[in-house]
């Protein structure tokens, strides 16, 4: 199991405040989620070839296509604020 610090600290860095009950609960599950992981670090993986998806896929993008260009002053006129040429937005701390 994971310690009440360990969730406390994955907390403080995700923005969240816990009660001390969900403390407790996330610390059991997140224990478990790493009982499981440390199983799966058993599997012999030795002759599986590494793959990112597990379907192949080639290009699925399509090509982008400029329909109508919009001028800054339309793009501007949607803004809730605006200082000079650029958008205002809170400030971020």
């Amino acid at each position: 199991m994971i310690e009440i610090k360990d969730v406390e600290h994955v907390a403080k860095l995700a923005r969240l405040e816990l009660s001390e009950d969900e403390k407790v609960k996330f610390s059991k599950q997140l224990g478990d989620i790493l009982k499981y992981m440390e199983q799966l670090n058993e599997v012999d993986t030795s002759g599986i070839e590494p793959m990112n998806h597990p379907i192949d896929f080639s290009n699925v993008m399509r090509d982008d296509i400029v329909i109508t260009e919009q001028t800054r002053e339309e793009l501007m006129a949607n803004a809730p604020e605006v200082e000079q040429d650029y958008f205002k937005v809170p400030k971020i701390n």
